[in-house]
């Protein structure tokens, strides 16, 4: 007989939809959830510094739960050397990255860290969806994304 551990993920995720700023996410999330979500000091560096993705937390101690809101997409500026007839010159160009890249059509993800009810999630998810500035949000399973490893911080 063989055994496997399953740990499974042990947190909730959330993906929103929005074209606001992370700080004005983070403020409106604040203002519709009662939370108090605050710049973190340690930001997601990854692609050698070329990337780097912002967290806003959150850490409820009545309830036990810290919450993440970490930006899916990083816009940064590239340069690239060219040579036309005599002269060389330099074109800049946006570069996009992304943190989880087989969601590129998510925003943010709000990352949720101990013990939450589906009935608790729901709720959030509908007062999210509430926001006039939030497209729409939904539950994402953490096991089905390729680039899960990425969150774990």
């Amino acid at each position: 007989m063989r055994f496997e551990l399953d740990l499974g993920d042990d947190y909730s995720l959330i993906g929103i939809h929005t074209s606001e700023e992370d700080y004005r996410l983070a403020f409106l999330l604040n203002r519709h959830l009662k939370t108090n979500f605050t710049n973190s000091k340690n930001q997601l560096d990854f692609k050698n510094d070329v990337a780097s993705f912002s967290v806003f937390e959150f850490i409820n101690e009545q309830h036990q739960l810290t919450i993440h809101l970490i930006a899916n997409k990083f816009v940064g500026n590239a340069r690239q050397s060219t040579e036309l007839n005599l002269f060389n010159s330099e074109v800049q160009f946006s570069n996009i990255s992304y943190l989880i890249p087989e969601k590129k059509n998510i925003d943010y993800f709000l990352k949720i860290e101990g013990d939450i009810t589906n009935n608790e999630l729901n709720k959030r998810i509908d007062k999210i969806n509430k926001i006039n500035q939030i497209i729409t949000s939904y539950q994402i399973n953490p096991a089905e994304l390729k680039s899960k490893d990425y969150l774990i911080f």
